[in-house]
């Protein structure tokens, strides 16, 4: 049996693909097994890293979904459209589909599933999470036994590559960003990642696979890191945190099945496990019963990396069309959407740093004002000055959010004019 491969896309990761295929050994057996039968690209004159015949290379990607010789399509071009419409055509052909597109699954993964389990096929995506790091297949077969009560990744590198060097050299995020853009590991429109869009296409699906549901994604709750200051960062280190954009899944305790979902830059104690992971690296902490703690890490995304993951699922998927029995460890099984908890309900830790008027009763009228809404404060400090205000960095315990925001509110009331919020800011 030979498995008959449809590229869709040739760029960074499809190179990557298409290197691992052409150079099989010393990989695993079954890889010289495998051939790509026809590429989609959007120019047949752009000069390729790859030594493929040109007649393999076609413009008409549906051509490709449609071909009754292709086993597998491989979705490598990313975006909405026209990779979901694409994906639905070969599934409709009842061909196999192996994505590394994590936004169109996250957004459209209902029709897609939907699709495909009806026409019988399987959509793989180890590549759409993590890059390299093997997470999809781990949460889908190994943990399976464990009942999953929290995910939390550090799942986009380009923000955590900006925070890292905030955080050593005491850079401006804009600065840090320009080079990060420069040394290509952020992309022109840098949105999808320093918005958190990007983490939080990566949590649904987490989210989706730990807790056997479909997740809604604008029931997300999304913040991205550019209101994060080197100040922040500062006064988390004196208080013993570093700054990570943090995406997490966790099952809500005060509710019966529903989940807590969420992406926003958040401080973690420096003894945790994540607090460590630096760079462009990602890690995934996986917290489940009766295993306890798992951490997953490595290279979040790069040719190499993801090119490995989506190798990895052709593997799979030659290994059961091998066998010609269908296994359900690797299919979509469930149907139905998870609740997500109302983000006004999660309890959580907050910083908030204010800048002040310099006054007597500054400092009582704040802990006053949350001691109005139950919210426990951990510790309350006046640190410094700035541009003549008084700086002062609160940290509460564990209280619910809409607490928060109404003491926030109430310590902001019309009487005082004196008190800003510079930033806030969730601790783990």
């Amino acid at each position: 049996m030979v498995l008959k491969i449809g590229l869709l896309g040739l760029g960074t990761v499809g190179t990557g693909t298409a290197e691992i295929l052409l150079d099989p050994t010393g990989r695993n057996p079954l890889i010289k097994e495998m051939a790509i039968h026809r590429v989609g690209v959007k120019s047949l004159d752009k000069p390729r890293a790859v030594d493929l015949p040109r007649e393999l290379f076609t413009t008409d990607l549906e051509a490709i979904v449609t071909d009754p010789e292709v086993d597998v399509v491989v979705e490598l071009i990313g975006g909405i459209e026209p990779a979901r419409s694409l994906i639905l055509k070969a599934i409709a052909e009842k061909k196999h589909i192996v994505t590394a597109n994590k936004a169109v699954i996250a957004r459209h993964g209902d029709e897609i599933y939907t699709a495909a389990n009806a026409a019988g096929v399987y959509v793989l995506l180890e590549a759409s999470v993590g890059g390299g790091i093997p997470i999809i297949q781990p949460l889908k077969q190994s943990l399976g036994a464990n009942k999953i009560q929290r995910v939390t990744g550090i799942i986009n590198g380009t923000t955590n590559y900006i925070l890292t060097r905030m955080q050593t050299e005491g850079a401006d995020f804009e600065e840090v960003l320009a080079d990060a853009q420069r040394l290509g590991y952020a992309e022109a429109d840098p949105t999808a990642d320093v918005d958190g869009f990007d983490a939080a296409d990566k949590i649904s699906i987490l989210a989706s696979l730990a807790f056997g549901g479909r997740i809604h994604y604008e029931d997300i709750e999304r913040e991205g890191i550019r209101q994060v200051s080197v100040t922040d960062i500062t006064y988390a280190e004196d208080l013993g945190f570093v700054v990570k954009l943090l995406a997490i899944a966790q099952r809500d305790e005060h509710t019966h099945g529903s989940l807590q979902v969420r992406v926003g830059p958040t401080f973690v104690p420096r003894d945790h496990p994540l607090a460590s992971v630096n760079g462009v690296y990602n890690a995934i902490l996986v917290e489940g019963e009766p295993l306890g703690q798992v951490m997953f890490f490595g290279p979040g995304a790069g040719k190499g990396a993801t090119a490995s993951a989506v190798v990895s699922d052709l593997l799979n998927l030659f290994s059961l069309l091998a066998s010609s029995q269908k296994n359900p460890l690797l299919g979509c099984s469930h149907q139905h959407y998870c609740t997500i908890t109302p983000i006004s309900e999660l309890e959580t830790r907050f910083y908030v740093r204010f800048l002040c008027g310099d006054r007597p009763g500054v400092i009582g009228h704040l802990g006053t004002c949350f001691g109005n809404h139950g919210v426990s404060l951990e510790s309350i400090v006046q640190i410094g000055f700035q541009d003549h205000l008084a700086e002062v960095v609160v940290v509460t315990h564990d209280v619910q959010e809409k607490n928060f925001r109404q003491a926030l509110e109430e310590i902001q009331g019309e009487s005082v004019r004196d008190i800003n919020i510079a930033s806030i800011l969730r601790v783990l």
